[in-house]
């Protein structure tokens, strides 16, 4: 019984490890999510069917439209209309000297929309990357905070002993409590700030907020950019040339409606009613009747037409000048990035240094304990110990934030660059 009891628990613990196994979700598999579930790829996605659309319709104007019908009635006196019993009608247009410029205008359109949703798709992979690398990080944090909770509890202890036997002041205690005070405040920051990563990770991939639990181990390494380049590959300003050069040859298209003729090709045919007394009224009616020609129109003045035409001009005008304004802006962004990720850097080796001389001197503190002497003979106590500990993981905790605030300058350069999918699918080395 003892034995079969032992491999019931066996199952039940290897069965809770499996489905916490499960429960985790990898970096790649959450972007590759995020890309298919992700409001703004469904919403860029639509725009891009909208703009092939356009341009069947824009091409489709020169196919004929059929259509079938039937007025079929009764007529009294002089005929007022036409009782046909059906008819077969086809109409298209034949020669426009704008149409070609609205079927360019269409295909840079659908251009500038496929360059946007290729532009929405780098930053849903920012948004999810930087939130779900967030994450990772938030959880680090959590655990140091957690670890230097259980040195503060012990350092309340030992103050409030010291305190109970006259060697120390009540100061020295309340400021032991005033510091789990405040990491307890910093670690019920950091849990809502966690929350709130989970909640937007959901909203991006469709999953649950319970369900993502991230995996270090397959975020890949932060990127280094040694040649930043410039921002020709940034999909965003490409679309924004695009919509702009859409616009361009609308305004040609309108502007050349006026004074120019349009050629449209019809043809009907109609199969009129005997019964009508059509006969009477009209010199050798017939039954059968059929029609085709070409249609030609010459707009000699038409102010509405005009109108349009230069409301099209400054369209495509605003459309050019906010093109250069964004890619201006995006030169700026990738040099103040450029300047942030050096000056992050720098931050990063200063926290780095301050964490191992932290570490130092909690070894050093550590080895006296243990040898029971210090400098000038006094050893330390244990009340330095504790809070060389809690020293040592506050200034972990800073510096899992400098290396993530690090690393979003970085990606967030990468984006601006066009570069941030290639990272993305990057596969990550195998860490030690």
């Amino acid at each position: 019984m003892r034995r079969a009891c032992q491999f019931v628990l066996l199952g039940i613990v290897s069965l809770l490890g499996e489905t916490a196994a499960h429960a985790q979700v990898s970096f790649y598999t959450v972007v590759d999510l995020a890309l298919r579930n992700s409001t703004p790829v469904r919403i860029s996605a639509a725009g891009v069917q909208h703009a092939e659309a356009a341009v069947m319709e824009s091409i489709d104007a020169y196919k004929p439209s059929v259509s079938v019908g039937s007025s079929l009635g009764y007529s009294y006196g002089f005929p007022v209309g036409q009782p046909s019993i059906y008819s077969v009608a086809a109409q298209s247009l034949a020669f426009s000297f704008s149409q070609p410029d609205y079927i360019r205008s269409a295909r840079a359109a659908l251009l500038a929309a496929q360059l946007q949703l290729r532009d929405t798709r780098q930053q849903v992979i920012l948004d999810t990357a930087l939130d779900y690398i967030e994450l990772v990080t938030l959880n680090q944090q959590l655990s140091a905070l957690d670890q230097e909770t259980g040195f503060v509890q012990r350092l309340v202890e030992i103050e409030t002993e010291r305190v109970n036997a006259g060697l120390d002041s009540k100061v020295e205690l309340t400021q032991a409590r005033l510091t789990g005070a405040q990491i307890a405040l910093r670690r019920l920051h950091l849990v809502d700030q966690a929350d709130m990563v989970r909640v937007k990770l959901a909203h991006l991939t469709g999953l649950s907020p319970g369900d993502i639990v991230s995996e270090p181990q397959t975020v890949p390494a932060a990127p280094g950019i040694a040649d930043p380049g410039g921002i020709d590959g940034n999909t965003g300003i490409k679309a924004a040339y695009a919509s702009a050069q859409s616009k361009l040859y609308n305004a040609f298209g309108d502007a050349r409606q006026n004074n120019r003729p349009t050629f449209a090709f019809g043809l009907e045919y109609n199969r009129y009613a005997k019964f009508n007394n059509y006969s009477e009224y009209y010199l050798r009616f017939q039954h059968n009747n059929f029609n085709v020609g070409v249609q030609i129109t010459l707009p000699l003045f038409d102010a509405t037409r005009k109108a349009r035409a230069l409301g099209s001009g400054a369209e495509a005008a605003q459309a050019s000048a906010q093109a250069d304004q964004l890619r201006d802006q995006t030169g700026e962004q990738v040099l103040r990035l450029q300047k942030n990720i050096t000056e992050l850097a720098a931050q990063e080796q200063v926290a780095e240094l301050q964490n191992e001389l932290s570490q130092d001197q909690l070894d050093a503190i550590t080895t006296q304990l243990r040898l029971g002497s210090g400098p000038g003979g006094a050893a330390p106590l244990p009340k330095d110990e504790q809070g060389a500990r809690i020293r040592e993981r506050s200034q972990f905790v800073d510096i899992l934030e400098t290396r993530f605030q690090l690393t979003q300058a970085r990606l967030s350069l990468l984006r601006s660059m066009g570069r941030i999918e290639d990272w993305a699918k990057a596969v990550p080395a195998p860490r030690p």
